[in-house]
């Protein structure tokens, strides 16, 4: 290959959907933007966004592939890219896959954080599976997927992309993304799996004051024991590729940062695959650099195989003509990247696609379902009794299902969706009557839909008041570069580019729900949302869906009728305010003082969810390198318990923390039924010498007060 060959591999230039357009007749055609990229370096090492579909992109049904034609437009692209190129070298094809893929008619999956409520990676993993399917059925090859941040500060827009808070419950899910879309470890990938690109790497998720791309103040053990454990299980699991983030770490933005991609990714972890910069993260390197030709040499060098959207790595042969970079270096990255290719098959079956999987609607509700997480149920409200004759169903996420999708979502055909509203009608028993007033919008502070509503609660013998936020993006948002929202013109309040300073919902909502609870009506609120937002522990009972997906309306309904049970748990916890923050329940083990004018602690833990039947938890056992316990529903209803174990260390080299996730296992019992959970400890020992005690529990409160485990001494020739 060529010099010019070759740094044109390494480059993904475009914006996809610049790539083609749709003719008068329906079909599409290749742009003049193609055919100059192609040129520019004959062939095309990858293409961002083909089939993707946004505000942003302007990509709608008017305009763009559907799952009927998205792959006859991909088969056209590469048609153009193999013929363009001088040795026949088909594209890498990258489609955003964050909740499910990221284009028309692309299956909606709740959004990870909602994923981190199930607590429940195999369900997870099948979900994955479906993704991967829908993506190389439309031509794609590759899939962006969040993974690796960890949500250490809800006010940051983007937590609805993380787990959760806790490294160990991240990992479990990264784990399963991996296995779900990348199958079993293997040279080659089968033609309904893809590649998975872990993001983002390390520690964008502790950005100072949660603000998108701000620097993480992060020690190397802080960095080491929560924001890197996620990766090193995907890495473990077999990623394909992870995609350095934004952020710095020690002063070194993460695409420039040797010590990170090259010393601990490769060297360390053994490492093989692809690693891709965010977009645009290679020039802003010029900032340290002084120029983006440098800026493309010290990302390359670093460890960068791929850039997206950077001008730096166009100009990788300059480079080496500069003394930059070295060809061999250049020589490396191709290798990588044609290596990829080669494992997909593109080289043999360059147009070859799979069927469009079927059942995505059925695969999105069950985790939807999985996610409905019961807060608080003060006299046992809910389920919904045969009693309750007359329902108020109130607030401004009652009736519409375009704000429970989250960021990172494709335009939705219209009569796509199940609002909560929707969902409670169609399931409801004979002779319940729902009436319905929406009391106002998402933002703003306008109150003259709050009567209507009161009218409604107060004639009603229940009051479920649906709140929360919406990450959804219209085309009036102004967007930077990169596709974050720069500045939101519409009801956005999550997202990427969307941070909060106080976490509270708009000013309508709660004199909504203040006036509500006022008529005495008992009242359920539900809260659909892309983070813990801060909600007055006020009514009869609370529920949070995060952002469930279309059909999450017919799962919250499922729970409120008692049709289903609430079987989700916190992935984070919630603050009572953002003046607490941080209140993550991994903290270090201080003599934490409290606060003068607030409680210091949570207003719900980390692993906090309520179910409608109750729980016993026995005393937890050691055998050999096992932790054991019995548990019992005490209840009069079949149920779900999450166990959770934590570690609590005793006597250790530096300070601890107060509690480490180290297990989780669900358990379905009958009423009155007894179960013994075992979970194995092998990898999670801590290091020799250390003297820690395990307790079992619901959550990480009440595994603070939790009988513990005998005190065990991890042997001597146990690794650190």
């Amino acid at each position: 290959m060529t010099l010019r060959e070759k740094v044109g591999q390494l480059n993904q230039r475009m914006y996809g959907w610049n790539a083609y357009r749709r003719t008068p007749d329906g079909a599409f055609e290749l742009t003049e933007s193609l055919y100059a990229e192609t040129d520019r370096f004959e062939g095309l090492g990858a293409l961002y966004g083909l089939q993707r579909a946004d505000a942003w992109s302007g990509v709608d049904h008017t305009n763009g592939p559907g799952a009927e034609d998205g792959a006859a437009l991909a088969d056209l692209v590469q048609r153009h890219v193999v013929e363009r190129s001088r040795l026949g070298i088909p594209a890498l094809f990258v489609e955003e896959v964050p909740h499910g893929l990221m284009a028309l008619d692309g299956t909606v999956l709740p959004v990870n954080l909602a994923v981190g409520a199930t607590w429940d990676p195999d369900l997870y993993e099948r979900a994955a599976a479906h993704s991967a399917a829908e993506l190389r059925a439309r031509g794609g090859h590759v899939a962006l997927v969040s993974a690796l941040d960890i949500a250490r500060d809800p006010r940051w827009g983007r937590t609805e992309e993380c787990f959760g808070e806790d490294p160990y419950l991240a990992a479990c899910f990264t784990e399963a993304v991996v296995r779900g879309m990348q199958g079993e470890p293997a040279e080659f990938f089968a033609a309904d799996k893809a590649p998975v690109v872990l993001k983002h790497f390390a520690g964008q998720g502790a950005t100072v004051g949660g603000r998108n791309s701000a620097e993480s103040e992060l020690g190397l053990r802080e960095l080491h024991e929560i924001h890197l454990p996620a990766a090193r299980a995907g890495v473990r699991a077999g990623a394909a590729a992870v995609m350095a983030a934004y952020n710095e770490v020690d002063g070194m933005p993460c695409s420039g940062n040797r010590a990170l991609l090259t010393e601990l990714l490769r060297d360390r972890w053994g490492f093989e695959g692809l690693v891709m910069a965010d977009g645009l993260a290679v020039d802003r390197l010029a900032r340290i650099t002084g120029d983006k030709v440098s800026a493309g040499a010290l990302a390359l060098n670093s460890g960068v195989d791929l850039s997206l959207w950077d001008e730096g790595f166009t100009h990788l042969a300059e480079a080496v003509e500069r003394g930059l970079v070295a060809e061999e270096v250049i020589d490396t990255a191709v290798a990588r990247v044609l290596r990829l290719k080669f494992r997909l098959g593109l080289f043999d079956r360059q147009g070859a696609t799979t069927p469009f999987p079927a059942h995505g609607r059925e695969v999105s509700t069950l985790v939807a379902r999985a996610a409905v997480t019961l807060l608080h149920n003060d006299g046992g409200v809910l389920p919904l009794s045969a009693a309750v004759l007359r329902v108020a169903v109130l607030g401004p996420q009652s009736a519409t299902a375009a704000h429970q999708l989250g960021d990172y979502t494709a335009p939705q055909r219209p009569g796509t969706g199940v609002s909560v509203l929707d969902g409670l009608r169609r399931l409801a028993p004979p002779g319940l009557d729902i009436r319905h007033a929406p009391g106002c919008a998402l933002t703003g502070d306008d109150l003259s839909g709050i009567p209507e509503a009161v009218a409604a609660a107060a004639a009603s013998d229940l009051a479920v008041v649906v709140l929360g936020g919406s990450s959804a993006r219209t085309p009036g948002t102004e967007f930077d570069a990169n596709g974050a929202a720069r500045t939101v013109v519409t009801e956005m309040t999550c997202g990427e580019g969307v941070d909060l300073a106080a976490l509270r919902l708009g000013k309508a909502q709660y004199a909504l729900l203040d006036a509500v609870t006022a008529t005495g009506t008992p009242t359920v609120v539900v809260l659909i949302q892309g983070r813990p937002h801060v909600v007055p522990a006020t009514g009869a009972a609370l529920l949070t869906a995060w952002y469930p997906g279309p059909w999450g309306g017919e799962a919250i309904a499922e729970v409120l009728l008692g049709l289903a049970e609430p079987v989700g748990r916190l992935p984070v916890s919630v603050p009572r305010s953002a003046a607490q923050l941080p209140v993550y329940y991994n903290h270090k083990d201080t003599e934490y003082g409290g606060y003068v004018d607030e409680d210091a602690a949570p207003l719900y833990s980390f692993g906090h969810g309520l179910s409608y039947t109750s729980f016993a938890y026995g005393p937890p056992r050691l055998s050999g390198h096992t932790v054991e316990a019995d548990i019992t529903n005490t209840g009069q209803r079949p149920g779900r318990s999450v166990a959770q174990l934590y570690l609590r260390r005793l006597r250790t080299p530096v300070w601890p923390r107060t509690l480490e996730l180290r297990g989780l296992r669900a358990v379905d019992l009958a009423p009155g039924e007894t179960r013994t959970v075992t979970f194995p400890l092998g990898a999670d020992l801590p290091g020799r010498g250390t003297v820690v005690e395990f307790r079992v529990a619901e959550s990480a409160r009440a595994a603070l007060t939790a009988v513990p485990t005998q005190s065990f001494t991890a042997p001597e020739d146990t690794p650190l």
